[in-house]
């Protein structure tokens, strides 16, 4: 961190501390008491992550114990506070405030007015929401929906805190009224990993449980941030750091919270002021680098196993696994002979040494587990990224071996859940077919939209209605101007929300807010309280049972507003399903939903009797028992090139030294879209968030220093070298802080600097919008009004 900054905005000023300790307690208390949470709720944190209580609805990161007494960190702590909140959204909000002055406001102003209390239908002739009836709100989708020409004319997103049984009803309302068109949120962060893998190992999910990181030796984190975006992490890493294991950050931002961590939960630590030391090396790729230092890495230890040989010493390589289950190696070892290591260590900025040194790391480690988080995933390589690190770990034979595997981190806590039970804008066939023998009608059997063609649609008013379960779609989505005007060519946009947004003062012709219940509050049919289920990161499935009265009487559960919608749509009674789609039996009913997941996913078979046991269930991982379910039978090494060409080269030969890569990020009071406060600080900034982090050496070059206010312009160019188009978008008034980054990159926080993402460029076979790698020219600017808030 560079030299202290204090601006009206607010200031810079170097975290020297451990991450959590006494400061995740002290801003536990400070959220509980900015959200006005009764001291009556504050039981509600020792229900969260418990057999009889509810899932976090924040990361998700795998329980350790369920009857663990504080199984909750301080970023799960702000996603129950935003929940457990006093602070209200009525129909007082909405007569005080049309929607364009709400829209004036910061996604932080939004963010704490508190919980929605009722539906509310937009009235265009005086810009403002007005009070709707449940009933009149569902006649309007019914109507809207049933006016469309074909049914590709809507879309129906899914924020990945949407449950099973929700998201289950959800698709097959969906493919029961004719498209497969489903934006979610995982195409906008781990789509790389769910199209990459199963082409290598034959399954889109990580091949680790939690019980893996007891056995592992070495542990290599890359593109992640575990201190903010899954605190729990850090709980499971620090004690493999205390047995011994090897822990390396592979990251352009050097984390504090892989640096120093002092568990919340250990007396002596929070006694003694002491901490844990986590990584013992930290490798900082430029931005985009990491493809090219795995390969590197890959490329190391070829080397090192062709010296073994010719010293007749034991082999690095593990040819018996490589025989028994993978095909590729020989294509694949040519193809690392052949690549140039100046080439690799150009394109991945990491000296050779540094490579050679987390070679030995890895090669000396008996049992290896390779994380990765939106780091890895948000790049136009990404998808080869992936496999490039699946090839790195058959290697040595580290995936199906207790204490090894490959280990995606997602970020929202169902997300994985949603893609698990049909969430999928690619179906196959046999879930298709399956669907069709169990509920009795034709699914569509072309391919939906993802999020960033969807956005497209919308623009040319090819899709027409937009459903939101969950999330925020206009905040998360990149090319701001571009999404905004999207959604506001549609006839209908509704969303389904717990509290008030951005997404809904962008919006089409017609507008809904459909509040929904929380996952920590009661939710009761018929007198018997119905419980949720969701799949974590390591594919445990386990049920979540809310606690608190709802913030409203007029909330209804995501299922109920589901089954509604499609009871209204499309009706219910003999021949609809499979006896019938009785959308008021699955409302009432959520054991009901569940049965019928299991005749849907044979994994997922007496379902309702597994989630009774506490920890609910593990879903069978094929790679776990060296299995592979790819064309081959085997898991798959695949090569790929280094590119030569790409957007981000071709922009650099045109604007030369000045041009930098700038990567997208969360701030630690931020969860997605969800702007709890205004502080990042492990990265040392306090009351602002239009920051810009750069290198001390790169402020030198450009004649800047730390605490200039700049503009930021992000150059796209489109078309054939020579007969390209450049496109420019704008982001204006940031503050220069002077960090830990590599040089010719830089680090800012979105959703502010989402504008400057182009829509067209995405991950190579994964549709995944490439904010971790924007190519960016710098300008003086100045504070914005409001300063850096």
């Amino acid at each position: 961190m560079g030299t202290k900054h204090t601006e009206a905005a607010g200031k810079i000023e170097a975290y020297t501390h451990p991450a959590a300790g006494w400061g995740a307690l002290k801003y536990v208390a400070l959220n509980l008491w900015r959200e006005r949470v009764s001291a009556g709720k504050y039981g509600t944190l020792f229900a969260q992550n418990q057999p009889d209580g509810f899932d976090c609805p924040g990361c998700a990161w795998p329980d350790r114990e369920h009857s663990s007494t504080f199984e909750f960190c301080e970023n799960g702590v702000k996603a129950v506070a935003a929940e457990a909140t006093s602070k209200r959204v009525t129909n007082d909000l909405f007569s005080r405030y049309s929607v364009t002055e709400l829209l004036a406001q910061s996604d932080y102003e939004l963010e704490q007015h508190g919980r929605l209390t009722a539906p509310m239908r937009y009235d265009a002739a005086i810009d403002h929401y007005v009070p709707v009836s449940w009933d009149d709100a569902f006649a309007l989708v019914a109507r809207e929906l049933k006016a469309l020409d074909h049914p590709d004319q809507a879309a129906f997103y899914t924020s990945g805190r949407a449950s099973n049984e929700a998201a289950f009803l959800y698709q097959l309302f969906a493919r029961a009224y004719g498209t497969n068109n489903f934006p979610d949120c995982s195409n906008m962060c781990h789509e790389a990993t769910s199209r990459g893998l199963p082409l290598s190992v034959g399954v889109g999910k990580g091949t680790v449980v939690l019980e893996d990181f007891e056995h592992a030796d070495v542990i290599m984190i890359f593109g992640q941030n575990p201190a903010t975006n899954h605190p729990r992490m850090l709980g499971e890493l620090r004690d493999c750091a205390r047995r011994g294991a090897t822990i390396v950050s592979i990251n352009p931002l050097r984390e504090r919270g892989l640096e120093r961590f002092a568990s919340p939960q250990d007396p002596v630590e929070m006694l003694t002021l002491t901490s844990t030391p986590i990584a013992s090396l930290f490798l900082q790729p430029r931005v985009g680098g990491d493809f090219a230092l795995i390969k590197a890495l890959a490329k190391r230890v070829l080397e090192l196993d062709e010296a073994a040989v010719a010293a007749n010493a034991p082999r690095v390589l593990d040819v018996a696994f490589i025989a028994e289950h993978t095909s590729g190696f020989d294509a694949f070892t040519a193809d690392l002979q052949a690549e140039s290591w100046d080439l690799l260590l150009a394109e991945s900025g990491v000296p050779r040494a540094t490579i050679e040194q987390l070679a030995q790391v890895y090669v000396k480690g008996e049992r290896v587990i390779a994380t990765w988080g939106m780091g890895i995933t948000q790049h136009k390589n990404s998808v080869a990224t992936i496999q490039m690190l699946a090839n790195l770990m058959l290697m040595r034979g580290n995936i199906g071996r207790l204490g090894a595997g490959l280990c995606p981190v997602r970020g929202h806590s169902n997300v994985q859940g949603n893609r698990t039970v049909g969430i999928e804008e690619q179906p196959t066939p046999a879930f298709l077919d399956r669907l069709e023998q169990v509920f009795g009608f034709e699914p569509p059997r072309h391919h939906g939209l993802d999020v960033v063609a969807t956005i497209a649609a919308m623009a040319a008013q090819k899709v027409k209605v937009f459903v939101g379960l969950g999330g925020n779609f206009a905040v998360a989505t990149p090319d701001t101007e571009v999404t905004y005007a999207a959604l506001r060519s549609c006839a209908l946009t509704v969303n389904i929300t717990t509290k008030l947004n951005r997404s809904h003062l962008v919006h089409g012709r017609e507008a809904l807010i459909l509040p929904t219940l929380g996952r920590t509050e009661i939710d009761e049919r018929q007198g018997v309280p119905q419980g949720v289920t969701v799949e974590d990161s390591m594919s445990m499935v386990h049920v979540s049972y809310g606690i608190n009265q709802p913030a409203s009487p007029d909330l209804l559960s995501e299922v109920a507003i589901v089954a509604h919608m499609a009871e209204a749509t499309l009706g219910g009674g003999p021949g609809v399903g499979r006896d019938s789609l009785a959308w008021a039996t699955y409302r009432d009913d959520y054991s009901r939903i569940r049965d019928d997941i299991a005749l849907v996913f044979d994994d997922f078979h007496d379902y309702n009797a597994r989630i009774a046991v506490p920890g609910g269930f593990h879903l069978p991982v094929a790679p776990r028992d060296l299995t592979w379910r790819t064309a081959s039978g085997k898991a798959t090494f695949i090569a790929h090139a280094v590119a030569h060409d790409t957007p981000i080269s071709r922009a650099r030969r045109r604007h030369g030294e000045q041009l930098m890569v700038m990567m997208t990020t969360r701030s630690h009071d931020q969860y997605n879209t969800t702007i709890y406060a205004l502080d990042d600080r492990y990265r040392g900034v306090f009351g602002m968030r239009r920051v810009i982090f750069i290198n001390q050496a790169d402020l030198d070059m450009l004649g800047m220093k730390a605490g200039d206010w700049v503009d930021v312009r992000s150059v796209w160019a489109e078309g054939d070298e020579g007969n390209e188009r450049e496109t420019v978008r704008r982001a204006d008034g940031f503050m220069l802080v002077a960090y830990d980054i590599p040089r010719g990159c830089l680090g800012a926080y979105y959703p502010e600097t989402n504008a400057l993402v182009p829509l067209a460029s995405v991950a190579d076979g994964a549709g995944t919008p490439t904010s971790k790698s924007i190519p960016v020219l710098l300008s003086p600017g100045v504070m914005p009004a409001g300063g850096g808030r």
